[in-house]
């Protein structure tokens, strides 16, 4: 079955490619009554629109969502949600002399391995644009969740090897990487000035905290409210590893260091990350992410063409130096759109007398 669908009863199935006419997004199981707009909607999109810092690409694309569907008068019906967005900024002649090559680290290769063709235009449907809809569709759950007090926020914590020392959570808007550390801001910045004259890219880490999620969330054994969360993250193309709570450092610790005690008012630790045998135990929520260093890059590479003659390659054209920080609101709608999936599961269980 084609992997463009997500979530059991909150679910979303994505369209569209990069140098198509639009992207966009099919939401069913939204319940009834949702205060909803395209408004709404716009506000998450503006996050992820290029030109936001330093590390973004040039194309510069409106981004307007358009709800073709279910809804009436500010409030969701119930109905599918269509929700679309026009491309208007794709110059797919820029990416002509690619049409032959296969781009390092691009799904190029196995997108022809796997269909037989495909579509060389950026990438078509491995395209990072394809996230648009993801963001839609996000602020979609999102809305759901606000309707009771559950909150995702997404921000860098490492860029390029520059580690975030503090977490000020309250600095984050303030600059352009979204980094809780003001200073390692800067740091960021002229990390990425090097990078970018040298016509390379960089990597990162960003975290994820959902707060006010209740306990209770998440479904054993297979659909586990960690792994289902690890399989939306990972869904994206930039992400390359997902941990949560103490994470790999888990692996390092003694059982007495990484059990968070349990006392009558909640945990006095969470190295768990919220999720205690994947069930959310009530405690925030705590993610990383490795994000890879953007693949479309100005340095020679070798590579094959599609008759495997061995050439050279040199990405020109608009692209981003690294995913960083786009992609940190592309995470918190694959949370947000996890956890409204698993609330609506949660809620059917206990509707049901479960």
């Amino acid at each position: 079955m084609p992997g463009n669908s997500f979530g059991t009863i909150f679910r979303i199935t994505t369209w569209g490619e990069s140098h198509g006419k639009g992207v966009g997004v099919v939401v069913d199981g939204c319940p009834p009554g949702i205060p909803l707009s395209e408004h709404i909607i716009q506000k998450m999109l503006d996050r992820r629109r290029p030109g936001g810092s330093s590390t973004s690409t040039s194309r510069k694309e409106p981004d307007q969502a358009v709800i073709m569907s279910g809804l009436f008068e500010g409030l969701t019906t119930g109905t599918p949600l269509l929700i679309m967005v026009r491309n208007k900024d794709a110059r797919s002649n820029a990416y002509a002399p690619y049409a032959q090559l296969f781009r390092p680290g691009h799904g190029d290769i196995t997108y022809q391995a796997k269909y037989g063709i495909r579509d060389w235009r950026g990438g078509g449907r491995s395209s990072a644009r394809e996230t648009v809809a993801r963001v839609a569709s996000g602020a979609v759950a999102r809305a759901l969740l606000e309707t009771v007090n559950i909150n995702v926020s997404a921000y860098t914590v490492k860029l390029g090897g520059v580690k975030a020392e503090k977490r000020d959570l309250d600095t984050v808007a303030e600059n352009m990487f979204l980094c809780p550390d003001p200073e390692a801001a800067l740091k960021m910045e002229n990390r990425v000035k090097q990078v970018k004259k040298d016509g390379d890219s960089l990597g990162g880490i960003v975290e994820i905290v959902a707060r006010g999620v209740p306990a209770g969330l998440g479904e054993p054994v297979f659909d586990k409210l960690d792994a289902e969360l690890a399989k939306g993250l990972m869904s994206i193309g930039a992400v390359k590893g997902v941990e949560i709570g103490s994470g790999f450092e888990a692996a390092r610790k003694l059982g007495s260091e990484n059990n968070d005690p349990i006392l009558p008012d909640g945990f006095d630790t969470n190295n768990a990350g919220g999720i205690l045998a994947g069930i959310s135990n009530g405690d925030d929520i705590i993610i990383r992410i490795a994000v890879k260093p953007i693949p479309s890059i100005s340095l020679d590479q070798r590579t094959i063409d599609i008759k495997k003659k061995i050439n050279t390659i040199s990405i020109k054209g608009r692209h981003d130096i690294s995913a960083i920080p786009r992609i940190n609101v592309v995470c918190e709608s694959m949370v947000y759109l996890v956890l409204a999936d698993h609330y609506l599961r949660q809620k059917a269980i206990m509707n049901n007398g479960g």
